[in-house]
């Protein structure tokens, strides 16, 4: 694919990118590892004034860097501004708490026969960031601030599609202030992330996107006993019991499953009812999905842009035809409109079975599976069939129903009456073939630490 900016609501190319040379790219990752022998050195309280600069820095070029993730990827100009700010936050929450996160643990010096014990948590160096286009401030932000605040340093493979603001990331932290090398973008294919991975002097890796691409990173960091945490996408269940306010539901469900166009890791996308209520819940899904609008990402008013490739519009597409040719009902949606752009419907579809392609396969954009249980057990056995396990929504005003919820559905995340979103004060990740490790969080400042152990005898 080429390093290029093509804007999802034209098709059209608006500026294109040379890949680094290999010389040039050992260049950097050299580059990179001498920043990491003196940065390792400076304070929290110095790292935690360069981060609180590059809050200030994003709240300020919210405008113009929205504008820039809507051109690349689509977003409604509205999400794209809130993801600016959401990355200030951020920033502004490891400046605050990093050093609370990594203080030394003390540990029982007497039973080990020491004067002093305690672990602490020191930089591992060198980190490789390979990030999607989703969320391309966020996923890459919610890496580097914390990374950035406990020592390391951060090389950024963005994906092709998002160049302009990949280099956007690189000049934020240099004009916070953060030492030379400290951070970097490489403009990079997909064929060159190998090389820099083995690398010896790149100590970890962290990816967001499929799950083929997180077998082949974590079997090449693998081989070299490195490090890694991935996140490799969804397909979160959603689930709604009579006890639920079935209108908030069916409000919010919309939302969850359209957000980002649908293309969001933990965007809602198998929709749960129970019988009692299905009736009821489809009608006003069905209502909330078809009032949306979709439209000019830039435009005021627009809730759905267009998706951020053509190669991703025709896998949904892809998606919703298989089902339909198997006998799935289609409610609302489920064609291209005319025109230019890339852009998909809110779509619902009902009738699905196993022997479906979206039965079992993450759809990246706002299309809807509809489900009908009889029961609880019924709910939770269907949220649980399938090899994700990233977030989970469950709807009820039932005491017993919400501890059921908590303890068995299979996922990193179970949000209660609520969409699953990211906070940096909660850890974010999945399980099975959702990934392992953790972001956000004091849990994800840790992952790229070295916990050490430490034991003084007596003088």
């Amino acid at each position: 694919m080429a390093i290029a900016t093509q804007n999802p609501a034209t098709g059209e190319i608006l500026k294109t990118f040379d890949e680094l040379s290999d010389s040039e790219l050992r260049k950097r990752v050299g580059a990179a590892a001498a920043a990491f022998a003196t940065y390792r050195l400076t304070t929290f309280a110095e790292r935690s004034e360069w981060m609180r600069r590059a809050a200030d820095l994003l709240d300020a070029d919210a405008g113009a860097a929205g504008e820039l993730i809507v051109t690349e990827m689509g977003k409604t100009l509205a999400a794209a501004k809130a993801e600016v700010h959401k990355c200030a936050a951020a920033c502004r929450y490891y400046a605050e708490h990093a050093e609370t996160f990594l203080a030394d643990e003390p540990a029982d010096a007497d039973s080990v026969g020491a004067d002093a014990a305690y672990a602490c948590y020191q930089p591992l160096g060198v980190v490789l960031a390979i990030m999607p286009w989703n969320f391309p401030l966020w996923q890459a932000l919610r890496f580097a601030a914390p990374a950035l605040m406990a020592g390391n340093v951060g090389l950024l493979k963005h994906a092709s599609n998002v160049p302009q603001t990949a280099l956007y990331m690189q000049d934020l932290f240099e004009r916070a202030g953060f030492p030379e090398a400290t951070f970097q973008t490489l403009l990079i294919g997909s064929a060159k992330v190998e090389s820099v991975l083995r690398d010896d002097r790149v100590a970890a890796a962290t990816l967001t996107g499929s799950g083929p691409a997180g077998e082949a990173v974590a079997a090449i960091a693998g081989s070299e006993i490195k490090t890694t945490v991935l996140e490799l996408g969804g397909s979160d269940p959603f689930v709604v019991m009579p006890s639920a306010d079935v209108a908030k539901a069916a409000k919010v469900a919309a939302k969850a499953r359209c957000q980002n166009s649908g293309q969001s890791c933990i965007a809602a996308k198998r929709f749960i009812v129970h019988r009692d209520i299905a009736d009821e819940f489809t009608s006003l899904f069905v209502g909330e999905m078809t009032s949306l609008v979709v439209g000019d990402p830039m435009a005021e008013g627009t809730d759905v842009g267009p998706l951020a490739t053509e190669q991703g519009r025709r896998d949904v597409e892809e998606l919703v035809a298989d089902a339909v040719a198997k006998g799935a009902e289609v409610l609302c949606g489920g064609e291209c409109p005319a025109g230019g752009g890339w852009y998909y419907p809110p779509t619902v579809i009902a009738g699905i079975t196993p022997d479906m392609r979206m039965y079992r396969e993450e759809v990246f954009g706002p299309v809807a599976s509809l489900y009908s249980v009889a029961d609880i057990e019924g709910a939770i056995d269907l949220a649980n069939a399938t090899d994700f396990g990233l977030g989970s929504n469950a709807w009820t005003s039932d005491a017993g129903e919400r501890a059921r919820f908590v303890r068995d559905l299979g996922a990193g995340m179970v949000f209660i009456n609520g969409m699953v979103t990211s906070y940096p004060e909660l850890p974010f990740g999945g399980i099975k073939g959702s990934g392992y490790g953790r972001e956000l969080s004091a849990h994800g400042i840790r992952e790229f630490c070295n916990l050490k152990s430490v034991w003084v005898g007596a003088s």
